[in-house]
């Protein structure tokens, strides 16, 4: 009896080992498992990847803007992989903003900022941009358009209220005058300042002066006046030692756009 028993012990112990036991494959497997060779490091890490789907979502937007009002919109394009551009004639600001402001596709209602670029060497040198959000649809727009030093741009000021303190902004750093504007006045410079500083014609160095005078007890304001030391006789304008940036960047990808067939 006490042999039987013996053996059911032992026999139960010899399965309860076997179930326990990894087997040296297993382990081998395992082991190997944890050498396996790293991903490749990427070269731009901090690269934004552009999405396929958000692309093909702005062409088609633009593409349907361009469609809406094709009497205003004269180019649509994407830049920095995923940034919709659209390019229209001046006459055009206030309706192609309405209409992106009003669609039910669109709802750009917050003009984040209205920007300027100066180009010399364009006939139309000035460049007003409009950037749009849409809280709706998570989306941003550009809207850019072009005039000259006489030509006037229509404000948008009844569009988006915000426009009135941006406005005042481009015409006093760049000139651009705009039509219809309730109270269009300098907003950064002093009183009485003469010029438009960001202007690419405008000296780095300005015209005028401010200095404290001990006499009157007082700031005054006068010519600039420089020592010989830092006068730098070349006359050529500061900004050619950058001919990288006198042309704009072509743009990633222009949207093709249903072109009006001439009427006979």
């Amino acid at each position: 009896m006490a042999a039987i028993i013996r053996r059911i012990g032992c026999r139960a112990i010899s399965n309860f080992a076997a179930k326990n036991v990894v087997a040296p494959k297993a382990v081998g497997a395992i082991r190997l498992s944890s050498t396996t060779p790293a991903p490749p490091a990427e070269d731009k890490p901090t690269f934004r990847k552009p999405n396929e789907a958000a692309r093909l979502n702005l062409s088609n937007f633009g593409r349907y803007v361009a469609e809406c009002l094709p009497k205003y919109v004269q180019k649509v394009q994407l830049t920095a992989g995923d940034e919709l551009e659209v390019l229209i004639a001046p006459e055009g600001v206030v309706p192609v903003l309405q209409f992106l402001k009003d669609n039910h596709l669109a709802q750009f209602s917050n003009l984040v900022d209205i920007a300027g670029m100066d180009v010399p060497s364009r006939q139309y040198r000035f460049e007003v941009i409009y950037n749009l959000l849409s809280l709706r649809f998570n989306s941003r727009i550009r809207v850019k358009t072009y005039t000259d030093e006489l030509t006037p741009l229509d404000s948008c000021n009844e569009v988006f209220k915000a426009a009135n303190w941006y406005e005042r902004e481009i015409w006093d750093m760049y000139g651009v005058f705009f039509a219809n504007h309730p109270d269009l006045r300098r907003i950064l410079t002093d009183y009485g300042f003469e010029g438009h500083p960001q202007r690419r014609d405008f000296p780095l160095s300005g015209y005028v002066e401010l200095r404290y005078d001990d006499e009157k007890k007082r700031v005054v304001c006068e010519p600039l006046e420089l020592a010989q030391e830092f006068r730098k006789f070349d006359l050529s304008a500061p900004w050619e030692q950058f001919p990288n940036f006198r042309n704009a960047n072509p743009p990633a990808e222009t949207v093709e756009t249903k072109q009006e067939t001439p009427k006979k």
